[in-house]
């Protein structure tokens, strides 16, 4: 590392929230890894504990993230979410890639060129979300005995596109992948996973489901309703029993027997500061005034590292109090106003015990997802184990 700014990947808590949810949710042959979107921030070093811990199959989005994965493990299964483009599909034989065949022609024009292969696939159904997958189960028959003759199908799935919590629209899913899949005999499909992490805290096993695929929960973020409190939640108790006796909606739970723990920090430190005066002001275009004399401390962290600049205005942690990042987040800095107790070296908390992962997706207006995954990737991630840095996966630079 060349600066002191660094995403920290906690591999013990991993270890630890993996673990619990397999031991809280045993009823599944396939514990599908999400390592998507660089492991929603965590990079790719970490597969390796998640595997440990008794992840038996990843998945990512594209061929490019599988490939970086590789790089770790060359052996646990990975499914690519998206279908790997065309002029791609050898580099994704080579690399052992399992495929998702989501439309017919796809399929067709992939026969064409690759007539018979070892490829493993999955079959994709589109349930409702309407962004990929069949939806004709003609055309799903179709796919089945093409894919039967020619390559390995080794799956089929879904993606809910909602938790289901009282409202009706899950179940219509459930009932559609069945319809949709009413011509063909998924027994003989090894695979078949449709929920995730939501779905796994907030319902009960699906009975024809042997795999779930994990994603947020295996860092530690539980997203999962929180149960109503006051009148105001009592009245959307008694709307939302209305709803379920009305639509005849399936069980449901707001409490997960799960513990899991946030994984993702985010550090960098102080590197220089400043005096400035009563008027005077800090920021590009004047952004900042001082309406008194006041300490700005200068941190190695801007939007070019994924540090947006609707991060102004919102907390960090320094030593044993909270301050304010003011002006406006430059490129490679920001600005933050502290005292005279903050000396440069001081580690500064952007997110983690302190400073909430939650609390800074609120401020952003945005999900935690994104709040890690837009941490650029040239940012460092130092992993810990049993206290201390196991390895540091840093941007090649070539």
């Amino acid at each position: 590392m060349y600066r002191n700014t660094y995403v920290k990947v906690d591999l013990d808590r991993m270890k630890e929230n993996v673990q619990s949810l397999l031991q809280t949710y045993p009823g599944y042959t396939y514990y599908i890894g999400v390592v998507k979107g660089n492991g929603y921030g965590h990079g790719s070093y970490m597969v390796n504990t998640l595997i440990e811990s008794g992840v038996n199959y990843l998945a990512v989005s594209s061929l490019e993230e599988a490939l970086k994965i590789r790089k770790y493990n060359q052996n646990i299964p990975i499914l690519c979410l998206e279908p790997v483009a065309l002029t791609a599909i050898k580099a994704a034989i080579a690399n052992k890639v399992t495929l998702t065949i989501s439309n017919l022609a796809y399929l067709k024009e992939l026969c064409t060129l690759v007539p018979y292969e070892a490829i493993k696939m999955h079959l994709k159904i589109n349930t409702g979300m309407n962004r990929l997958g069949f939806q004709n189960k003609e055309e799903i028959k179709e796919a089945f005995e093409i894919i039967k003759g020619h390559y390995i199908l080794e799956g089929i799935y879904t993606h809910l596109t909602t938790v289901g919590v009282s409202d009706p629209y899950w179940d219509r899913q459930i009932e559609k992948f069945k319809e949709l899949t009413s011509l063909i005999s998924i027994k003989q499909i090894p695979m078949i996973h449709l929920g995730r992490s939501l779905t796994l805290l907030n319902h009960p096993k699906i009975e024809f489901c042997n795999g779930i695929r994990l994603g947020v929960i295996m860092y530690g973020l539980n997203q999962s309703p929180k149960p109503n409190t006051g009148f105001k939640g009592k009245l959307k108790d008694l709307k939302a029993q209305m709803r379920i006796r009305k639509y005849h909606i399936s069980e449901t739970t707001l409490v997960s027997k799960a513990t899991v723990s946030p994984t993702f920090s985010l550090y960098s430190e102080m590197i220089e500061i400043q005096k400035v005066k009563k008027g005077d002001y800090v920021g590009y275009g004047l952004a900042y005034k001082a309406e008194e004399d006041m300490t700005v401390g200068i941190a190695p962290i801007g939007y070019a590292d994924g540090l947006i600049r609707q991060n102004t205005g919102r907390k960090v942690w320094i030593g044993k109090q909270k301050y304010t990042i003011i002006g406006s987040v430059n490129m490679g800095m920001i600005q933050i106003k502290i005292d005279d107790t903050i000396k440069v070296g001081a580690q500064i908390e952007l997110i983690g015990e302190h400073i909430s992962l939650p609390y800074v997706a609120s401020y952003l207006h945005t999900t935690p997802y994104e709040s890690m995954c837009m941490i650029h990737e040239g940012v460092p991630r130092v992993y810990v184990k049993n206290g201390k840095v196991e390895y540091i996966e840093e941007w090649e630079v070539r």
